[in-house]
């Protein structure tokens, strides 16, 4: 694929996200879910009303500048509303998160392609994001979540552009990484993970390269893994589609002290400074306090339990997409009838037409990512672990294949942002799978790759099997992401387990 086609392909799934995004952003003329705190939030800062914040500041600071300039835009005061203490165009408060969630795919291209060098694996990738449900919804209200995902994977894509960049260069991408992690944390904490993600797979490059001084000289005899499977040397390949490398190789030259001050000191200064204009504004707490009010706040917040709230969802209903959420449900009698955006809902006997937007990822792109997750750490544990057992020694092969490389940062980066869950006893929600699912969607990009880019004919078909399900599926449940109006059968038809509704 040509540079000019990559590009041109770039801009199409973008020019998807954005449409999705921004088409009728206004339709419910009211807070959806969260956004009774996260709009409002946004708006006591403009109106300077001193509040208790219960996470960082940084998202509600994004929203607070779309009100302002959404204020001085008069294409979108058409629509008002007052719940926010002011009188806001829902386009105020909900264009910023639209903006910045049409951008995650671009992200997620331009990461996979700096992972791995391959432009179909990444337009793969970012088209793939593009069609999942939770990330559509969550870009359409004025909430948090996006911005977490945002700056994790610009960090994350920084951290490995300065892998093949050198001195001055170096640095600076590395500075950049530092800047979006340590902002991805003030959104909130579990932002945190991202760059727990980059220390983890630069440990493991450590490790490896110990481990493979123990290698022996001989070469290790083959055994079962991907490339059995899926024949990578198909000769209608464009030879600048060959995977030959990747950045992941480099990580041991990045030293201790480069991690420590740019992955280290940077974050924690730029999360500090973040604090500056909220503590300004309330001053009843300081630095400190304010950070033991808001671990208080969580700590109290419950376990996962149905009585505490009707969606909490403990960690490990996530992958298996148990328990969505409902962000907003209203029903009316006819088609014809206004947006039901105020007021109790109708009796059940009474609502013939749904308006439900529902936090729900695209079922079987959050399946088959998490098969294709099983699937890499099966072939990390047959390219790295099965040769030692082999040997009964303690050894890493050397020159591991570049999709080893490849399947060990995906897995490494979802563990990071999935297993800190697991020790969390508060509710918590669906929405919390938001870092980690990301990267079940690159590992999907993969395996599908694999498959396209195959000699076998059956491999093919099964790459274009499941790219074409995830599209279907994304369409089929359209309607209960974008809140437009369904009959109560065609609500009905897309909850397909009692827990989804």
């Amino acid at each position: 694929m040509t540079k000019k086609r990559f590009r041109i392909c770039m801009t199409a799934i973008f020019i998807l996200s954005f449409s999705l995004r921004f088409w009728g952003l206004d339709r419910f003329n009211t807070l959806v879910f969260d956004e009774i705190y996260f709009a409002q939030f946004g708006n006591n800062y403009l109106t300077h009303t001193p509040f208790f914040n219960a996470h960082p500041p940084l998202s509600q600071y994004i929203i607070s500048l779309g009100i302002w300039i959404g204020n001085h835009i008069p294409l979108w005061q058409h629509t008002v509303n007052g719940l926010t203490g002011s009188s806001l165009s829902p386009w105020s408060y909900r264009w910023a998160n639209a903006f910045t969630g049409s951008l995650i795919p671009l992200i997620v291209i331009l990461l996979t392609y700096q992972l791995s060098y391959l432009r179909g694996f990444a337009l793969l990738a970012g088209f793939i994001t593009a069609c999942d449900g939770l990330f559509l919804v969550e870009s359409r209200y004025a909430l948090s979540n996006i911005y977490i995902v945002f700056f994790g994977l610009t960090g994350q894509w920084f951290f490995l552009f300065a892998l093949e960049k050198q001195n001055k260069q170096r640095w600076f991408a590395l500075v950049i990484a530092g800047i979006s992690f340590g902002t991805s944390v003030g959104t909130k904490w579990n932002g945190l993970w991202f760059l727990v993600g980059a220390y983890g797979i630069w440990i493991a490059a450590w490790i490896i390269r110990r481990l493979q001084s123990f290698a022996p000289s001989s070469r290790v005899p083959s055994f079962s893994d991907i490339h059995t499977l899926i024949n990578s040397t198909n000769p209608q390949f464009n030879s600048d589609e060959i995977n030959i490398q990747t950045p992941l190789q480099n990580l041991t030259q990045i030293n201790i002290v480069q991690m420590l001050s740019c992955l280290g000191i940077i974050p924690a200064a730029i999360y500090s400074l973040i604090w500056i204009p909220h503590l300004q504004l309330d001053t009843r707490y300081g630095f400190i306090e304010v950070h033991k009010q808001i671990l208080q706040f969580h700590l109290q917040l419950g376990g996962n339990s149905s009585s505490v709230h009707p969606y909490c969802a403990a960690w490990y209903k996530w992958p298996l997409l148990t328990r969505p959420m409902a962000y907003y449900y209203q029903t009316t009698q006819s088609f014809k009838d206004p947006l039901p955006v105020l007021g109790p809902p109708l009796p059940p006997a009474a609502g013939k037409v749904v308006y439900d937007v529902h936090a729900m990822g695209n079922p079987f792109l959050w399946w088959f990512g998490l098969s294709a997750m099983i699937f890499l750490i099966g072939m990390l544990f047959a390219k790295i672990v099965i040769p030692g057992i082999q040997q009964k020694r303690v050894f890493i092969p050397k020159n591991m294949a570049v999709d080893t490389w490849i399947g060990l940062y995906i897995v490494i980066n979802y563990a990071a942002n999935f297993l800190p869950w697991v020790k969390v006893n508060r509710c918590v929600f669906i929405y919390h799978y938001m870092s980690a699912v990301v990267f079940t969607f690159i590992a999907i990009a993969w395996f599908i790759d694999q498959c396209l880019r195959s000699y076998y004919r059956k491999l093919r078909i099964l790459g274009l099997t499941i790219t074409f399900t995830i599209m279907v599926a994304f369409i089929f449940w359209m309607p209960i992401y974008l809140g437009l109006p369904i009959s109560n059968d065609d609500y009905r038809m897309r909850m397909w387990f009692n827990s989804w509704i």
